[in-house]
């Protein structure tokens, strides 16, 4: 009987997919197509058997059971996988240098609340922003119950904070390109970096790669790419799930179909002007809503 071994998924190809097993610290690149010819189907997060191969490559032989599977909707309405096995996802946003993108953090919140995960803020660069927007932007997002850690990799700050936070958790780190990803990634210890795995199954080196972090009782993936997760077209009674502190004002809206965007007598932008609703995360939701 052929030996197998377990292992975890950390990026996916047409044809190939990076493994990487759990008694190593390195990937492995792994054929999806078995001997039956049979090609399977694997997303970041996943559990599989795999067989090594003379070459150093592997074989999924086998997909273990998914505990969460994390989807987003084409523009086509098809159901799109985007990792499996997850319950956390880490936003990562730089305070300066490049700027916040207050849209791409509150999308990724808005698609972790739609999908009934957990969500956490990380804030990096601090020693590049003004103090006062470092205590503004924290404070909001941890006035909506969010777990938010101001984090600075280079010089050490918070970096046991933020490994404490996710030790037991099974997270995806999103965050644009050039808000400090990598350098959380290393400077939590993970340093497994593997290149993206085309369509025919090749990997190559490449800045954009998925990388995954293990720690005893969790794991954290490097996810490069943010804008998968957009949630495509949505209307606005599900969009407004995605908004905690939206959430409780629908009610009162004069209009059950209240779009909450220039409707009269709307709860939510009553809200907004007396300033209980930030600015800035209603014109995440309108952005969202009509792009």
């Amino acid at each position: 009987m052929t030996q197998t071994f377990p292992a975890r998924v950390v990026s996916v190809g047409k044809n190939a997919a990076h493994v990487v097993l759990d008694r190593e610290e390195h990937t492995r690149v792994a054929d999806l197509k078995r001997a039956t010819g049979k090609r399977e189907m694997l997303a970041p997060g996943d559990r599989v058997q795999v067989r090594l191969l003379e070459d150093g490559r592997a074989l999924v032989e086998r997909v273990e059971p998914r505990s969460f599977t994390l989807q987003r909707r084409t523009v086509e309405g098809r159901a799109k996988t985007m990792a499996t096995n997850v319950d956390t996802l880490i936003t990562v946003t730089a305070l300066a240098d490049p700027p916040p993108r207050f849209l791409t953090l509150d999308q990724l919140l808005a698609f972790a609340e739609l999908q009934d995960i957990g969500a956490m803020v990380v804030l990096t660069k601090p020693d590049l922003a003004e103090a006062e927007v470092t205590a503004a932007i924290s404070e909001l997002y941890r006035s909506l119950g969010y777990e938010t850690l101001i984090v600075n990799p280079k010089s050490g700050e918070n970096v046991e904070g933020l490994r404490e936070a996710i030790e037991r958790r099974h997270a995806l780190l999103c965050g644009v390109s050039g808000v400090g990803k990598s350098s959380i990634f290393r400077a939590l210890g993970g340093d497994a970096v593997v290149g993206d795995v085309s369509r025919h199954g090749l990997g190559r080196q490449t800045t954009t790669a998925s990388r995954l972090f293990r720690m005893p009782e969790g794991f954290l993936i490097d996810s490069p790419g943010v804008a998968e997760f957009g949630l495509g077209a949505v209307a606005p009674e599900e969009l407004v799930e995605g908004f905690r502190e939206m959430r409780p004002l629908v009610a009162k809206c004069r209009f059950t179909d209240c779009r909450h965007l220039q409707e009269p007598d709307c709860a939510v932008r009553a809200a907004v002007a007396a300033g209980e609703i930030a600015e800035s995360r209603y014109d995440s939701y309108r952005r969202i809503l009509s792009p």
